[in-house]
């Protein structure tokens, strides 16, 4: 099942929102000159910042709002949590979680200077995935390849949630319009380093 594009009002917000945050300044040094070519850039630790305009699809996908509590999974050096957090507004709550420390120090650093008290960074660990003691969450970005439904995201939905996640590649939209409803939607396929999560601290 597909859901048709994005609508204008939805364009224009997340055009917005990249106008307002620029991706240079969480690129390192030696990256920065390339900030504007459209295609994934290295930031380290096998680690990439995503293709602009594969973020773009997902964020018009997510449909972030002013107001929502949303969760970052996978947020790098923290672009596309500055993102969304202009996406959600001061009366919103962005939580980027990391499981590279290194990445999510970054992260934290980049924020500071580019995004409000609403967005904030955490190191996640193998064994849990997203952040469960904080859900339940309106949307979920996850920004790396998932190889089965990420079911343990799906449980920190909140009823009439939504998560976008790149599975086996497949751009997958999933609903939550229901305490035990989700319906899935699929949107092409998208190159991404693949998502570090071990239940139970299995490899």
């Amino acid at each position: 099942m597909t859901t048709g594009p994005a609508s204008t009002n939805v364009q224009q917000r997340v055009q917005a929102a990249f106008d307002a945050v620029p991706r240079e300044p969480f690129l390192p040094r030696r990256k920065r000159r390339y900030a504007g070519e459209d295609r994934p850039l290295e930031i380290g630790h096998g680690q990439t910042n995503s293709q602009p305009r594969t973020v773009r699809a997902m964020l018009e996908l997510l449909d972030a709002r002013p107001g929502d509590r949303v969760l970052d999974v996978g947020c790098g050096s923290g672009w596309t949590s500055a993102l969304l957090g202009e996406l959600v507004g001061g009366s919103g709550v962005v939580i980027g979680v990391e499981i590279v420390p290194a990445l999510a120090k970054v992260a934290r650093h980049n924020l500071h200077a580019a995004a409000g008290e609403h967005v904030s960074v955490r190191t996640a660990d193998r064994s849990t995935l997203g952040a469960p003691d904080l859900a339940p969450f309106d949307k979920i970005l996850v920004s790396a390849r998932a190889r089965a439904m990420p079911d343990p995201l799906v449980e920190q939905l909140a009823v009439g949630g939504r998560l976008v996640a790149p599975i086996l590649s497949v751009m997958t939209v999933v609903d939550r319009p229901g305490l035990d409803e989700v319906s899935v939607h699929e949107h092409g396929h998208y190159a991404f380093v693949p998502l570090i999560w071990s239940p139970q601290g299995r490899s």
